[in-house]
């Protein structure tokens, strides 16, 4: 039987390398983000079905469950993002709103439309899964990190309450907490296109994620034998200690 996934905030980053690791595993996938012409090379290069959907929009989320029908078996949650790095009484109550819609409103929406294919996949193929990527901002608080942490934090606990409503049916609820991950378009649009911000947050970091390593890992947790449920992988450079503490220059052993 081939496997068929969604995948969200594919145009960019984790989604994208997710959609070209699974497509490379012998998987369906549609690949879903708000941006066509990016997904029109995403297409073009992994031979992916492709939809344009702003995932925030309740309209276009069930649009999209139109256009997925049928049996599905797995659908990696990785839509979200980051913007600014302010305070509680400083931070931008706009930058919040954002944050909450793309991390944990969106995840919502789909996760709810989506259910009734995951079941189907699920009753045909005995198991689904439902992967939602999330960060350790959602485990750990820092500094700056305030509308994020907490848009992160609902995101955790949504997939945590999704776990125990789903407990006795053969659909597997699985959380991907990425940590320092390098990424084209991550920090850029987190600081507003600013470039030069951007590129200090990987600074002289030794071997940070990559976009692919954190493919790797959630289509491990996917291919891995039914029964065996990863409930939450955080994963890491070996550089960064927590989310605010990350080693600059070579990694050396002490003695």
């Amino acid at each position: 039987m081939t496997r068929r996934a969604v995948v969200t905030g594919a145009s960019t980053g984790i989604g994208w390398a997710t959609v070209a690791l699974l497509r490379s595993h012998g998987w369906e996938v549609v690949a879903v983000a708000r941006r066509a012409e990016r997904l029109a090379a995403l297409a073009a290069e992994t031979g992916c079905d492709v939809f344009a959907a702003d995932l925030t929009d309740a309209a276009q989320v069930g649009a999209l469950a139109e256009h997925v029908q049928g049996p599905l078996h797995a659908l990696v949650n990785n839509a979200g993002g980051a913007r600014g790095l302010d305070s509680v009484q400083g931070g931008s109550v706009e930058d919040w709103r954002w944050m909450f819609e793309a991390n944990v409103i969106a995840t919502k929406q789909v996760t709810s439309a989506l259910l009734p294919a995951l079941r189907d996949g699920a009753e045909a193929a005995g198991s689904g899964d439902i992967v939602t990527v999330t960060s350790i901002a959602g485990h750990v608080p820092y500094a700056g990190g305030a509308g994020y942490n907490a848009a992160k934090f609902a995101e955790h606990a949504l997939v945590a309450v999704l776990r125990l409503e789903l407990a006795g049916e053969p659909l597997r609820v699985i959380e991907v907490a990425p940590g320092l991950v390098a990424t084209e378009e991550f920090s850029l649009n987190r600081f507003g296109g600013d470039r030069a911000r951007a590129d200090a947050v990987y600074a002289e970091v030794p071997d940070p994620l990559t976009a692919g390593d954190v493919a790797e890992t959630i289509v491990h947790a996917l291919e891995l034998p039914a029964h065996v449920n990863l409930d939450l992988i955080t994963v890491k450079p070996v550089a960064q200690g927590l989310g605010s503490q990350t080693v600059k220059g070579e990694l050396r052993v002490k003695r």
